[in-house]
């Protein structure tokens, strides 16, 4: 729909448009049970649909169309989503949420771990 709709616009405006309405991955941060094969699939689409609202060639690099873009990939978004909730965490006035994300043993901070040190797929 973006891609039909706004056909004729900058490919400055192109790029706004889908930092808003498809970066959003929401609760993304919390995606912890998600296979790999999932998030893969979720990565294809995701690089598919600023393929399309570009009008850029099915096959074209993403790691390239999303550096001249000066775009974040969908891992890095996921990184960014998951730093931000930790930081979150981390900085409330909630006792407990601050216990939480303080233990190095917990399910949060694994994510965040395994979420940063992972090479995409």
């Amino acid at each position: 729909m973006l891609a039909r709709r706004f056909a004729r616009c900058t490919d400055q405006v192109k790029i706004t448009l889908f930092k808003a309405y498809c970066q959003g991955l929401y609760t993304g941060n919390l995606w912890t049970t998600y296979t790999k094969k999932s998030l893969s699939v979720l990565r294809v689409q995701y690089n598919n649909g600023f393929r399309a609202l570009l009008g850029l060639p099915r096959y074209c690099s993403a790691s390239e169309m999303f550096a001249q873009s000066h775009t974040d990939g969908f891992f890095a978004v996921l990184r960014k989503k998951t730093a931000s909730l930790l930081n979150r965490i981390r900085t409330s006035s909630n006792s407990i949420l601050k216990t939480v994300a303080e233990k190095y043993d917990s399910p949060i901070i694994n994510h965040f771990v395994q979420s940063n040190t992972k090479r995409p797929l």
